[in-house]
């Protein structure tokens, strides 16, 4: 921005001239103002303050919203008035000078055609018209004191006299003020009382006998009362009506029941759009609440889906997202293995209406809600849906794979707008997806299942004489396939061989390497192989196969012995050393530690042979007993020991669900490892 002030003489009369470039912002009419006023300061002319600034806003504005170029601001004031001149760097055609005459009745049509701004120059201005040079156009008003009205340096001759009508049209103050009226910014809703100022302050001016302004903002409750002026309009009155500038879904009109008047118009169309502006950046502030509020609602409904890993569940979740926040009902429909929708939940705001929302539901036909869903999933796209329950489908789609619909139905009070529509889609997605990965997390979790059932004796084998007890608890995760297994196999020499081991890792790999271990067992032992002989054969297949699987076993091959006595033969391959708990009371560790298999090429697996009295038994288990964590306090063999001392006399079933219970409840945490405990018992009596 520059200015050049300067001072001369023209006609013996002083002159002060500023001239100022200013940018096409939106604060280019302060500046402009803060220009006209610090001349009309220098040349003592105070009197047409609000009529200089008022027109020199009109100008300023318009100049920026319409040419958005640089603009050039002449002011030139002497000793009777002041001239202002407005420029700006559009290209245009060139047109002559026109010169507007103040408040000519014969020139209020055309002027008002032209804009409300140039009305207000006609109006107040001594003198205006417009230039157009190669460079582009300039608006310039003369404004004189009052009683002198001689040539301006700068001004064309004046075709204003002192008879011209001025009684009906409003003063400059009262234009200065409607122009400048604005929210306060600090009350909680400003809009109200900011309409009902701007509506007084107009329909004064007018001479009015009352007014409204009704807004709509689109929320389903139609127009409402914004502002009210005066009386309520009489019967068969001419209202004037002007509607909001204002963007969807708001809508409204300023209403006045005034007469008809030259000024009537263009100032409730100036009203209008000073409300609009301010409607306008309320609508988008709402806007933005919305938005912000809707990121956060699917923030939350992401993190509920994502939180639960059953089907069922899932689906059942679904519907209580969406009602009554998004829908008055909700139904979700998934596709089976022969293409059909099945409802698998539904929602509705109003619980007594569900009976007559499933029966809509199942209704088939054409026109039925069924052939929407139907036509929804078929074509991947959202469809409309008609009849009572309005609403429409939205299909669930992931990966290319349609798995149903998500059908949502419309609000009592109004239908969805676009945020709701787009809302509504973003759910549907993460719906999906959440349907999904429940299904798919349901598959591992069958896989898993079964491949571990498949490890484990589908049944312990009864025996005369001997009680067997075991108990299993998978790790955490029941999509995770574990290591740890037993087995209870015949020896071709009429014993009975307990196996209990666990392979290193978990998952599929470590699931492989357990079948692995088993079967190899079961094929040496059953082949007569003696137990040393199969570890070390066990030990060569696992290093062989590499892959940086090991296990740890405990093998005790079981056999009747003198009188009621059971002879157990105990070998360990670095498993942890069983607990002998004595049927009179008492319990301690029995064997010696191994070598685990599938480290090194050779192995050492000390014998250790076992007498157990009849209520004597041999309690096996893995790490994932010992290793139960609460904090950073483990629950240890120790800990194990004393659990097990007050069990005897007790089945080998029941001690084997006491432990498991006993190590289950040290913790309130999932396992983090799997649990096998496998019971041998002397039931001889």
């Amino acid at each position: 921005m520059s200015a050049e002030p300067g001072a001369g003489t023209d006609g013996g009369r002083d002159e002060h001239v500023r001239r100022v470039r200013l940018p096409a912002d939106r604060r280019t009419p302060a500046a402009a103002r803060a220009v006209v006023r610090s001349v009309l300061a220098e040349a003592d002319l105070d009197e047409l303050l609000n009529e200089a600034l008022l027109l020199t806003t009109e100008l300023s504005t318009n100049a920026v919203e319409h040419a958005r170029t640089e603009l050039d601001i002449e002011v030139v004031a002497d000793r009777i008035g002041l001239t202002v001149t407005v420029s700006d760097f559009a290209a245009g055609p060139v047109d002559e000078l026109v010169v507007g005459i103040r408040n000519d009745t014969d020139e209020i049509g055309e002027v008002s055609a032209r804009g409300r701004g140039l009305l207000l120059v006609d109006h107040f201005a001594s003198r205006w018209g417009t230039t157009y040079l190669p460079t582009g156009k300039g608006v310039w008003f003369r404004l004189d004191r009052h009683g002198d009205h001689g040539d301006g340096p700068s001004a064309p001759p004046s075709g204003r006299t002192d008879s011209d009508p001025v009684t009906t049209a409003p003063s400059a103050a009262a234009m200065s003020e409607l122009t400048q009226t604005r929210p306060d910014p600090y009350a909680d809703e400003p809009l109200p009382e900011f309409a009902t100022d701007l509506l007084s302050r107009v329909a004064e001016m007018v001479g009015a006998a009352g007014g409204v302004i009704r807004l709509d903002r689109g929320e389903g409750e139609g127009p409402q009362v914004l502002a009210r002026y005066g009386r309520q309009p009489r019967p068969g009155n001419e209202l004037l009506r002007v509607p909001l500038a204002v963007h969807r879904p708001y809508a409204g009109e300023l209403e006045l029941d005034a007469a008809p008047s030259a000024y009537a118009r263009p100032l409730a169309v100036l009203a209008a759009e000073r409300l609009s502006l301010h409607l306008e950046n309320d609508r988008l502030r709402r806007a933005d609440v919305r938005r912000s509020a809707w990121l956060t609602f699917l923030a939350e409904a992401s993190e509920l889906l994502a939180q639960s890993l059953d089907v069922d569940l899932t689906m059942a979740l679904i519907p209580q997202l969406v009602v009554p926040r998004l829908g008055q009902w909700c139904a979700v429909h998934t596709t089976d293995e022969w293409g059909r929708l099945r409802l698998a939940a539904s929602s509705h705001a109003d619980e007594s209406v569900l009976p007559q929302l499933h029966k809509v539901l199942q209704e088939a036909g054409p026109d039925s809600v069924q052939a929407r869903l139907r036509e929804a999933s078929r074509t991947g796209s959202q469809v409309p849906l008609g009849g009572p329950m309005e609403g429409f489908a939205v299909p669930l789609v992931v990966r290319s794979q349609r798995l149903g619909t998500l059908a949502v139905g419309r609000h009592q009070r109004h239908r969805h707008d676009p945020d709701e529509v787009a809302v509504l889609e973003d759910v549907a997605r993460r719906a999906g997806l959440a349907i999904e990965n429940a299904r798919i997390h349901a598959e591992r979790r069958r896989v898993a299942q079964t491949l571990q059932q498949s490890l484990l004796p589908p049944v312990l084998p009864v025996v005369e004489g001997v009680g067997f007890g075991a108990e299993y608890v998978p790790t955490g995760d029941e999509a995770e396939v574990g290591g740890d297994f037993y087995d209870v196999v015949p020896l071709p020499d009429g014993r009975w061989l307990v196996v209990i081991g666990d392979v290193s890792g978990k998952g599929v790999q470590a699931a492989a390497v357990t079948g692995l271990v088993r079967d190899v067992i079961r094929v040496l032992v059953g082949d007569g192989k003696p137990l040393p002989e199969a570890l070390s054969r066990l030990n060569d297949t696992l290093v062989e196969r590499g892959g940086g699987r090991y296990c740890t076993l405990a093998l005790a091959a079981v056999g009747p012995g003198d009188g009621d006595r059971l002879d157990v033969s105990l070998h360990l391959a670095g498993h942890d050393r069983p607990v002998l708990l004595h049927g009179a009371g008492g319990a301690t560790f029995v064997g010696t530690g191994g070598t685990a298999l599938g480290l090194l090429d050779s192995i050492t697996s000390p014998s250790v042979e076992i007498p157990l009295a009849p209520g004597d038994a041999l309690i096996f288990y893995t790490d994932g007993v010992t290793e139960r964590r609460r904090g950073r306090e483990l629950f240890g063999t120790e800990r194990l020991r004393e659990a097990a001392a007050p069990l005897a006399g007790y089945s080998a079933d029941v001690i084997a669900a006491r432990l498991r219970a006993t190590a289950i409840n040290f913790s309130v945490e999932s396992p983090r490892d799997d649990i096998a405990i496998l019971v041998l018992r002397n039931d001889a009596f």
